[in-house]
Parts: C-alpha cells; structure tokens; sequence
C-alpha cells in the first residue's frame, strides 16, 4: 500500500531531512561535548596570587624576604575527598646544573576538602581546622621559602586530593607519600622559581 507523499513531506523549510549518518553524527558530538564539560568540571586546580604558573617568586615569600607562605586558592576537589594534602619542594638542590637532591619546604595534610585555599603567611595566619603540618627538610613543622645556594631553582606546589584523612602524627614527605599511595582522587601543581636577587 503507498501512502500519500504528502503527509510525509519533510519541514526542514528547505533543508534536506536528516540521513541515518547525520543523525548519528550529531548524537556522537552531543556525547563527545557532555563528556569534556565532566572531564573540566573534575579538574583539580592549585594557583596563587602572588605569581603566574612557571612565573617568578616575590622574595617576600622566600629566605631573603619575610619567608611567609604564598597565598594558595584550590578549585575543583573532586566528590568523594576526605582531605587534602600539599608537599612544596624544590628538585634542583643545590646546583639547578647539577642537582643532588629533592629539598622539602613545606608538607601539609588533612586539609579540609572544603578548603577553597590558604591565606598568605598560612602556618602564622592559621590553617584550617584539622590540618597538620608535617616535617619539612629544616626538621621544622613549618613553612620554610626558597633559599637557592646558586642557580634559578625550580619550586613545586603538589596538591593532593584524598580518599581519606591520614593521622594526626607529624609526617616527613616520604612518610606522607607512603601514606597516601593508592588514596589519590586527583592531583594539581604549580610552579614557582626562585633565584637569590630577584625582587
């Protein structure tokens, strides 16, 4: 039995009604767009008013300056975190041409994962409630700037998202790794430098 054709008529205003082919391709970009807005909404982010990622560190926040901690803004915790951890440390002690050894600045952990950031000058300003400050490479338990013997060295910011919250107990770094190993959500970094004489 043939039907009239006009019933059928396709009211594209003109276009030419959509193949299987067009229909699958735009299902597939509709798919492919939802899943980028998840991956970026799960980001985890670690930036500082104080310096651009890669970008030079104010002295203020270093040895030659009133050694405070930079002022440090997260974003982006993914759901599921019972905490957050930070290791700051510097990969190119002494020499940045010859480096021998990984120096600890500052370890934090057990921060809040509400915590959208840490003040400026955070071990004196006061850290969330619940946070504990662990060993850092001075065998103090708190923030400890840059201090380059020689050299434009390299200062990393590592951000941790956890999937639980660790013991209270002062830990080193490599305590605090060792804590954390098969606990990690997500990770952020930021990079600062340092050269003794910058401003």
């Amino acid at each position: 039995m043939r039907f009239p054709a006009a019933k059928y008529r396709w009211h594209g205003e003109g276009r030419r009604p959509p193949t299987g082919l067009g229909i699958a391709s735009i299902l597939v970009a509709g798919a492919t767009l939802l899943l980028a807005n998840a991956g970026s909404a799960m980001a985890l982010t670690l930036t500082s008013s104080a310096f651009a990622p890669s970008g030079k560190i104010p002295s203020k926040y270093t040895c030659e300056g009133a050694d405070l901690s930079p002022p440090l803004a997260i974003a982006g915790v993914p759901d599921g975190t019972k905490s957050l951890a930070l290791i700051v440390d510097d990969p190119d002690a002494p020499d940045p041409k010859a480096p021998k050894r990984v120096w600890v600045h500052w370890v934090v952990y057990n921060l809040p994962p509400d915590s959208q950031g840490l003040p400026e000058d955070a071990s004196r300003a006061g850290l969330p409630k619940g946070a504990v400050t662990g060993v850092n490479d001075r065998k103090k338990t708190n923030y400890g700037g840059p201090c380059p013997p020689i050299g434009r060295h390299r200062y990393f910011h590592k951000l941790y998202a956890l999937d639980v919250t660790l013991p209270p107990n002062p830990l080193t770094k490599s305590e605090l790794e060792a804590a954390m190993k098969g606990h990690v959500l997500a990770q952020a970094e930021l990079i600062g430098t340092y050269q003794k004489g910058d401003p």
